[in-house]
């Protein structure tokens, strides 16, 4: 949810040592690349503004003029502007199947964005028609993400949980010791999730899709073949209410807008978070905290789910193109993976390491062989089913909505789509 002088030639110099001239630009010709995003104060926000600046340090003709657009109406706003064509050369953009739904007014970075630069990129596949890179991108990402488990280790001992849980039912047997311990087990809150989304219980269905019959999962569920109402899905969602009536979760899931904070001060021993807030938690714990993947199966899950976060899009209607993709060719460079990781995030361009060391644990995790990446859910599923799950399966975890009545719902939103949304591929 996140763009003054030539005596800077040692910089240019070294990012050209990476393969990737910067196209220095003659003081004549002044460029200002305009950068829509949402990104608040966020790192992604801090990326940007330091990325933005190391270019025009190295380019001095080429500055950018940084809107931070609200939130709430932010796509609508994007919307307009490309009626009008007058709107942004670049724009905060996420991945997957929601970035897709916005081509129309979007430039395919094929042809535009060197070979080579995509080529450093990873996950360019989720920005790509039919989820194939060779279709080209609408998104250069600006970092990669996971969702995963963070716990405490100190509450972990205290309570006598010698190992990680890997199952629906070590996950119960783990709740029970970390309760009577004096923590709550596994906070959840979404009352201070952004643009007024549910965000969090509703990624937890990637890892239970993926634990009933792996990546074919996700892909099922788009298609129909695994209804939202199954039989399969009524025995997952059971169990992951249970978290909550088995006290696993605070009371107050649908609510609560500090979980993080509770994590973070010991209050509570796990948190099922993404890597945007992994800085928080090694700046705050140290050595303390350490990744797990989520159990929530009845077999251990041997994967992790991966996925390019935000990134930015070139509109295609933009009169400074050509600027703005030598910019985004910028971003794949070496140079560039160090501002990111810089800020706390983790580059999203392939090979690149991080020196934060749970961030790095999950790289880990990705490379192992015995291990599949999968992506994100709302990567990969229509968004109306997306904006769907974002309220009902929160309901759920909280008690609020019945299992059985909250995937009727699920259900009834994918019946609802029409034909074209509905396919055996993703479009």
């Amino acid at each position: 949810m996140r763009r003054k002088s030539l005596l800077a030639g040692a910089l240019a110099l070294a990012m050209a040592a990476t393969g990737i001239g910067l196209n220095l630009q003659s003081a004549n010709a002044a460029t200002t690349i305009t950068i829509w995003h949402n990104l608040g104060t966020t790192q992604n926000a801090e990326a940007v503004k330091a990325l933005t600046s190391a270019y025009t340090k190295a380019n001095p003709s080429v500055t950018f003029n940084l809107v931070d657009q609200p939130g709430d109406n932010y796509f609508a706003l994007l919307q307009s502007a490309a009626i009008s064509k007058k709107g942004p050369d670049l724009a905060l953009m996420w991945t997957g199947l929601f970035a897709l739904q916005y081509k129309s007014y979007l430039q395919n970075l094929k042809g535009k964005v060197s070979d080579a630069a995509l080529a450093r990129e990873g996950s360019l596949s989720w920005s790509s028609p039919n989820f194939n890179a060779k279709n080209g991108p609408y998104v250069m990402p600006l970092d990669r993400q996971f969702y995963i488990g963070f716990y405490n280790k100190a509450a972990f001992k205290k309570a006598g949980v010698a190992t990680v849980p890997a199952t629906w039912n070590e996950l119960y047997a783990a709740c029970g010791k970390l309760k009577s311990a004096g923590y709550t087990p596994l906070v959840y809150g979404n009352g201070g999730q952004s643009l007024g989304a549910l965000y969090y219980p509703w990624y937890d269905a990637s890892y239970i899709a993926i634990g009933q019959s792996s990546v074919s999962g996700l892909r099922d569920l788009y298609s129909g073949k695994n209804q939202w109402d199954s039989k399969a899905n009524l025995d997952s969602y059971g169990k992951y209410a249970a978290l909550n009536s088995k006290g696993c979760t605070n009371t107050d899931v649908l609510t609560k807008t500090d979980n993080v904070e509770d994590f973070i001060g010991g209050k509570a021993a796990m948190i099922i978070d993404g890597t945007w807030d992994t800085q928080k938690f090694t700046d705050a714990m140290k050595t303390n905290v350490a990744a797990f993947v989520p159990p929530f199966s009845d077999k251990p899950i041997k994967g992790v789910v991966e996925f390019a976060g935000q990134g930015l899009a070139m509109t295609n209607y933009s009169k400074n193109q050509a600027a703005a993709s030598k910019f985004l060719e910028f971003m794949t460079t070496d140079k560039a993976a160090k501002i990111l990781d810089g800020v706390g995030l983790i580059p999203n361009i392939t090979g690149s390491k991080t020196t934060n060391p749970v961030n790095q644990q999950m790289l880990d995790f990705a490379a192992k062989k015995s291990f599949v990446r999968y992506p994100m859910l709302d990567n990969v599923l229509q968004g109306d089913v997306v904006d769907a799950g974002n309220k009902i399966i929160p309901a759920i975890l909280g008690g609020k909505t019945k299992v059985a009545d909250g995937l009727k719902q699920m259900a009834q939103v994918w019946k609802a789509l029409p034909a074209a949304k509905r396919g055996a591929s993703y479009k």
